[in-house]
């Protein structure tokens, strides 16, 4: 009587056991899509974000400047570089010592020691404008006259020495153009027409690529004045059409070649703006809309605009905030150069006159927050230095 019920229980648990494991290999071969995540996937923010993230409003404002002292006592340019929090320096004729290894000691002080190296800078044109005495490579007086094959040697090997004592950043590169044997830039042009001048410009971006950050200057072209900007504001009446058709050449074959930086002169076009070009948004604006510039836009020296003379340029700190707000994303300070104004430039009071500035609202947080990353960006990039010493 008992055994058709341990059958029928027999066949109840098999038929389970079985259904069970249908079940199971069914909801395992289904996609699960009603879940949901209680994990937070892990975030990776990168160096670079961290950093900025860090930053006080001094911090970053102090980035954009590159700044000079005189002296060869790598002890004395780190603490003056510790005391600015400066985002770079400029290597003058003064700070250039006897040997190569002392010359590294300093560039390493500029450098810093962290993973993005400040900005060690030099006006290494060859020529009229060296810094290194080491440089006997052609310079642009010769090279406008040769072949471009001879243009690319000899700035790579210009790079190349550049670089071989820790220099990641080098003004270098003449986009000027002009025929004027009395202008006061003729002897460094690359170039009498704006066909060898462009041709001549792109041959020495290449050979500089990844050796050292490259930079056009003096935009938009300190050709068509023969006065020296160092101690006028050079203008010029020409037309915008003229400028594009010679003086725009160059930098845009320098800007197509992948330069790093475009270097603004103190050059005022009338006809386009009465501001010169340094403080002029709207030639700002030009080299990104029409030349398509994405690199880093610095000022020539900015105490050259006080030695000019004119009144309108006698007030440093106002100088330094229209800059920025032109576009120029890094102003450059050669602190020896009083010239003819003899006024003395206090880089602690020019950095806290650009703070004061932001903080109440003549020149945007977002506009300095994006400068700085472009920069930071640009140094998280550069090639550590690894010269044995």
């Amino acid at each position: 009587m008992k055994k058709p019920l341990v059958v029928g229980l027999g066949i109840l648990i098999v038929a389970t056991a079985v259904g069970g494991f249908v079940w199971v290999a069914w909801f395992k071969a289904k996609p699960v899509t009603n879940v949901p995540n209680t994990r937070t996937p892990a975030v990776v923010k990168p160096y670079v974000d961290e950093v900025f993230d860090k930053m006080t409003l001094k911090e970053k404002v102090a980035s954009l400047f590159i700044l000079h002292a005189s002296g060869t006592n790598p002890d004395t340019i780190k603490a003056f570089m510790d005391q600015y929090q400066s985002g770079g320096f400029i290597l003058m004729g003064d700070n250039i010592p006897s040997t190569d290894k002392g010359l590294i000691e300093i560039t390493n002080a500029i450098r810093g020691d962290g993973r993005l190296p400040r900005l060690a800078a030099i006006d290494e044109e060859g020529g009229s404008v060296k810094r290194l005495p080491g440089d006997t490579f052609p310079s642009a007086e010769t090279l406008k006259n040769k072949y471009l094959t001879d243009t690319y040697d000899a700035f790579m090997k210009r790079s190349d020495l550049v670089m071989s004592v820790g220099i990641n950043l080098n003004f270098g590169i003449i986009a000027d153009v002009t025929n004027n044997p009395n202008s006061f830039i003729y002897d460094r042009v690359l170039g009498t027409n704006p066909q060898t001048a462009s041709d001549n410009v792109r041959a020495a971006v290449g050979a500089s690529r990844g050796r050292t950050l490259s930079t056009l200057k003096h935009f938009p072209g300190h050709g068509e004045t023969a006065d020296d900007s160092h101690t006028s504001i050079p203008t010029t009446n020409i037309s915008y059409d003229v400028w594009q058709a010679k003086d725009m050449l160059p930098f845009d074959a320098g800007v197509q070649g992948g330069a790093d930086f475009v270097m603004f002169g103190h050059l005022r076009y009338s006809s386009v703006d009465s501001q010169p070009a340094s403080l002029s948004k709207k030639w700002h604006d030009i080299l990104k809309d029409n030349l398509h510039f994405r690199g880093i836009s610095i000022t020539d020296d900015m105490i050259m605009l006080q030695n000019s003379g004119e009144a309108a340029f006698s007030d440093p700190v106002a100088n330094a905030i229209t800059a920025l707000n032109a576009g120029n994303t890094m102003l450059l300070y050669v602190l020896d150069n009083q010239g003819a104004a003899n006024t003395k430039i206090d880089p602690a009071a020019l950095i806290d006159g650009v703070v004061a500035a932001v903080n109440d609202g003549r020149i945007s947080k977002s506009l300095i927050d994006s400068d700085v990353l472009q920069v930071l960006k640009l140094r998280d990039g550069i090639e550590p230095f690894t010269q044995n010493q």
